[in-house]
């Protein structure tokens, strides 16, 4: 039962994790201008890893889409290949686990089966974790990076006096989102790891005990008896016991006194 519910709940958990990193692969707020020390309100920008929108204060809100794939920073192409790769990861992942999922019989799946594709997906969901997670660190460190080079940039002359304005970009909602599915996605692949364990089969070892039949027939002697099991017809069983020392066909070779009757 708990074996069950492990992976139950690594699949749901995994589940919203895949949807949190879908989402936050489409979401526009991967970056948010930084509105400090900011004379203009009026217009208010935003960017995401497929588009760069504008809002304005009227409410107006334009997205002009990136047209260009060789344009783009190296960085930016990075993140969205990492996202991509999480994201299909995780569908197959998602695909697996349900075949894999111990309550759900599907004609005559074995234990073992369900408990290589319980791994199996486990493991896809930790690298699409990763993947989620690494994806959305990197662009945060480039928005670091940018932010604080702008910063550098604007304050320059005597006294640390102000001569351009220059638009600064900081986290966005996206980020906290791809985070925290990340993490979900992560969690969801260890627990379904686990629930693997609980559903492979255990190997018993027994140990070999070797018996005999009893036998049809027990021929006795004044000096010990001897035991014939009756397997095989040219069988010489010559195992005598407490001092026998003589073999069935010696028994029968010797006629006796009532044969010529």
């Amino acid at each position: 039962m708990a074996v069950t519910a492990c992976q139950g709940l690594g699949f749901v958990v995994s589940l919203i994790g895949i949807a949190g990193i879908i989402a936050a692969t489409c979401m526009d707020q991967w970056s948010t201008q930084d509105l400090y020390n900011n004379p203009v309100t009026a217009v208010f920008n935003y960017q995401g890893l497929w588009r760069s929108c504008v809002r304005e204060s009227s409410g107006f809100t334009e997205c002009r889409g990136y047209f260009t794939l060789l344009g783009l920073p190296a960085m930016l192409q990075a993140v969205r290949a990492l996202m991509i790769v999480g994201i299909v990861l995780g569908a197959i992942g998602l695909l697996v686990s349900i075949f894999a999922l111990k309550c759900i019989r599907i004609g005559s799946m074995e234990d073992s089966a369900k408990a290589n594709m319980t791994l199996t997906s486990g493991i896809m969901f930790i690298v699409s974790g990763l993947c989620a997670i690494a994806g959305v660190s990197v662009f945060a460190n480039m928005l670091v990076t940018n932010f604080w080079m702008s910063t550098a940039n604007m304050y320059t002359g005597m006294g640390g006096m102000v001569q351009t304005v220059q638009t600064r970009y900081t986290f966005g909602a996206a980020l906290f989102v791809g985070w925290v599915a990340g993490g979900l996605t992560l969690i969801g692949g260890v627990m379904m790891c686990i629930a693997c364990r609980g559903l492979a089969p255990e190997e018993s070892n027994y140990k070999a005990v070797s018996y005999h039949a009893s036998g049809h027939s027990v021929a006795y002697k004044p000096g010990g008896f001897k035991a014939s099991t009756g397997f095989g017809s040219n069988t010489k069983n010559k195992k005598t016991y407490d001092g026998g020392a003589h073999t069935e066909d010696e028994l029968q070779s010797y006629p006796s006194k009532h044969d010529y009757v």
